[in-house]
């Protein structure tokens, strides 16, 4: 399954109330680091059903990004029961990614 778009519109029932964890890929299209972690994100999105993988812009959705202080990106935040459970600052690799998912 492709990795989901999250906005402000569907943040909080997508990613908050989520039954399964969350990981949020926070970019931006300027970014040329996000450039090369989107195909990483949308690969894993594809490998794994038990875990709900999307992207979040910050530019178009600074508010959510304010909200978790995203000062760099891309930032990777795993999220389990409406909570921060893991977070990952810099371009991260498939196998580091699927770590973090795994607590």
């Amino acid at each position: 399954m492709a990795a989901q778009i999250f906005t402000t519109a569907n943040f909080d029932s997508e990613v908050l109330q989520s039954d399964k964890p969350v990981l949020v890929d926070f970019w931006a299209t300027w970014c040329g680091p996000c450039q090369k972690q989107g195909p990483i994100v949308e690969e894993l999105a594809d490998e794994l059903s038990d875990v709900k993988i999307g992207k979040l812009d910050v530019d178009a959705e600074d508010e959510i990004a304010g909200r978790y202080n995203i000062m760099s990106i891309p930032t990777v935040i795993l999220f389990k029961n409406g909570e921060v459970a893991g977070k990952a600052v810099g371009l991260q690799s498939k196998e580091s990614l699927k770590e973090l998912i795994a607590g």
